[in-house]
């Protein structure tokens, strides 16, 4: 009897986030500035729709991709809000972004396959293409203010690059990419046979006037892939929904992933993912907005180096002038400050920390309040 387990499970470790986040939370005492959840609550009338629907029964079997109705409430939000334009037969409403990648991952890659990750990125993306016996390639944006440099894409691109993912606002930068850097990648892989996952489960938490995801460039349409979800703008990380986005010959696909993975998401959650799509946010992007402002403010005052981000709620410390490296670092502030952040190891980015706001105003005050005694103390 053969025992030997997936040798592309063997080779994938449990998350650093994960790891480092368990342990701060293990620290007694401990301020934690770690986690990527809104401390908001989910707004009451998302959740009273999922209660009418438990009240009608409908905790039956579901159609696989989703409801029609929830399917069409997808597609024209993506329309009006975004200007992207899917038919409900191409989104599959998914559990969380993570299966939608997941499902995505499996449909497009074949062992050996290279992915294109640009750094500093989250780790599940790594995860996930080596868990598909595909190969991650970091493209480093440290050194550009997180923008991709279009000759070193170019460099980094090989017969057997298979796809690219772009995420953005990002995390853990919280940084947007400009116009013209998305031109240049478009221009570069246009004509390329790259498929595209755009990760932008953020783009509703955005501060600046003028952004623009790539899933905007239609002409690779049979190309790109749209990765969102309800977690983060809606306060919804419990509810694990998201939803994915592609060209109907590539939907067909990845369709049959997510049958085969998870038949369907529960059917009474469905009505809140539509009243969700109905409910302002922008009041959320305000309260992030301002903690952004006075995270920002107080690093800079205490003489670190940070890039302001344009979305999302975090932000990716430079801590390199410390001459310690990121788990060090951030080991050393969590026993001796009692303040948890997470080392930029942990995102393929060393010299790093990324720090997250969605925190209250109190919690922000006070673990900002140590890590300044902190570095004083260095």
């Amino acid at each position: 009897m053969d025992l030997t387990l997936n040798r592309d499970v063997m080779n994938v470790e449990l998350s650093g986030i994960r790891q480092f986040t368990y342990l701060v939370r293990d620290t007694p005492g401990a301020c934690a500035l770690t986690i990527g959840e809104p401390d908001l609550n989910t707004p009451d009338v998302i959740k009273e729709a999922a209660k009418a629907a438990l009240d009608d029964n409908d905790t039956h079997y579901p159609p696989g991709n989703g409801y029609p109705y929830a399917l069409e409430a997808i597609s024209r939000f993506e329309a009006e809000a975004h200007g992207l334009r899917y038919a409900p037969s191409e989104i599959i409403l998914t559990v969380g972004a993570t299966e939608a990648l997941f499902a995505a991952f499996s449909t497009i890659l074949n062992a050996g396959d290279e992915v294109i990750i640009p750094t500093p990125a989250f780790g599940l993306y790594e995860a996930l293409v080596q868990l598909q016996g595909g190969v991650p390639v970091s493209l480093p944006t440290e050194h550009n203010h997180f923008q991709i440099v279009p000759e070193e894409l170019k460099a980094a691109i090989t017969d057997k690059t298979k796809a690219i993912i772009l995420t953005s606002p990002n995390n853990p930068t919280g940084c947007v990419y400009t116009k013209e850097t998305l031109d240049a990648v478009h221009d570069i892989l246009r004509d390329k046979p790259i498929f595209v996952l755009c990760d932008d489960v953020y783009r509703t938490l955005t501060y600046c006037e003028d952004y623009h995801s790539f899933a905007e460039y239609q002409d690779m349409r049979d190309r790109i892939i749209v990765i969102n979800s309800f977690s983060k703008p809606y306060a919804m990380t419990g509810w694990r929904l998201g939803w994915c986005m592609a060209d109907a010959r590539l939907m067909d696909r990845i369709q049959v992933f997510h049958q085969y993975a998870v038949t369907s998401v529960p059917a009474f959650v469905q009505r809140a993912c539509v009243r969700a799509l109905e409910t302002d946010t922008g009041d959320v992007v305000e309260i992030f907005r301002k903690r952004r402002d006075y995270v920002y403010q107080r690093l800079i005052d205490m003489g670190l180096t940070v890039e302001k981000p344009e979305g999302a709620f975090y932000m990716f410390v430079d801590i390199r002038k410390f001459g310690m490296d990121s788990n060090t670092f951030c080991t050393r502030m969590l026993k001796e400050g009692l303040v948890g952040v997470i080392p930029g190891i942990h995102f393929g980015t060393e010299g790093f920390m990324r720090l997250s706001y969605c925190y209250s105003d109190a919690d922000l005050k006070e673990g900002l309040d140590r890590i300044e005694k902190f570095i004083k103390s260095l």
